[in-house]
């Protein structure tokens, strides 16, 4: 664990601590359980986030991929299609999604802030278009076991994270098309230079990130026991807020999955101590705002602060050379 990442998991202990101080009902294992069933969503969204932020891109379309894939779920299985096969259909529509925004990225030339934005009302009004409007309710019991219920005394939900985080994890810190994710990050044009397959990663991380928030869509749809095309709305700015807190930066070329992790813990925290203390939805939406501003601010600054170090230890070593040359 880094400094960085120490420095967050501080953070989050003084917030759980001012919370259970300010809120009696915090502590409550029953609330913390159902709070914690909101990771799932905002985290396996968060974790390809991650590395789509690396490379110097981003993805504001998650939010309504989640919405249209649940969408796609829901009417598919009212269409009389096997509830498996359904929530199957529903992820691949969210991986199609995804492969759609990074063709407009790679191949259109489009940037990704302009291009996912697009996206972001383009999904949306397809979730409209299906649904008309009409959402669809009653899943089967086991449906709702896996969004409501424990499973063990956790959420039934939370292995999904648990297993996307992991994934995320050994992809980008441990493998070979993770160090290509930072390559890139670093420095594009240096990367097609040093023969990195920079269109084929975009191509694959923008695919992934679609992908998980078809994930998402469906446990968000079991959660809520109703697939509706408004689901997910505002979702790409908490997931966004998760990465930049947890030190990922929104330049590319930085970032860490634990990061992402207590970046993730943080910001839910925060939702759900607002919650409690009664803190109306638009002033939680500001405040969550204005922690994503704040804290892509002091990561510029501690990055300057870094850099302004290493210049200075470059110059000392390379008059401490020179002295001993001379």
């Amino acid at each position: 664990m880094t400094l960085s990442e120490t420095g967050r998991l501080v953070i989050w202990i003084i917030l759980i601590v001012a919370l259970a101080v300010l809120s009696p009902r915090f502590m409550d294992v029953d609330n913390l359980r159902e709070a914690s069933r909101y990771l799932v969503t905002t985290g396996v969204m968060s974790a390809t986030m991650t590395a789509v932020i690396i490379t110097g891109g981003i993805d504001l379309s998650v939010g309504s991929i989640l919405g249209m894939s649940g969408i796609v779920l829901g009417f598919t299985w009212q269409a009389g299609f096997p509830l498996p096969l359904a929530m199957l259909i529903g992820v691949l529509s969210g991986a199609l999604a995804g492969l759609l925004n990074g063709i407009c990225i790679v191949y259109g030339r489009i940037p990704p802030l302009i291009a996912t934005l697009a996206t972001l009302a383009l999904y949306r009004g397809i979730a409209l278009a299906i649904s008309q409007a009409a959402s669809v309710t009653n899943f089967p019991q086991w449906f709702q076991f896996f969004g409501q219920k424990n499973f063990a005394g956790i959420p039934a939900q939370m292995p999904l994270l648990i297993a996307v985080l992991a994934i995320a994890y050994i992809v980008l810190h441990r493998s070979r098309f993770g160090r290509m994710i930072y390559t890139v990050g670093d420095n594009e044009t240096a990367a097609r230079f040093a023969a990195v397959p920079v269109d084929r990663v975009k191509l694959w991380l923008y695919t992934a990130s679609g992908l998980s928030a078809g994930l998402a869509g469906v446990a968000f749809t079991a959660h809520a026991n109703t697939a509706k095309a408004d689901a997910g709305t505002g979702y790409e700015l908490d997931v966004i807020t998760c990465v930049v807190l947890g030190g990922t930066q929104i330049t590319g070329g930085k970032g860490t999955i634990l990061g992402t992790i207590l970046g993730l813990l943080i910001v839910r925290t925060m939702i759900y101590g607002m919650h409690l203390l009664a803190v109306k939805t638009v002033v939680q939406t500001i405040v969550i705002g204005a922690v994503l501003i704040a804290t892509a601010i002091l990561n510029q600054y501690i990055e300057l602060w870094r850099e302004r170090n290493r210049s200075q230890s470059t110059e000392r070593s390379a008059a401490g050379v020179s002295a001993n040359s001379s």
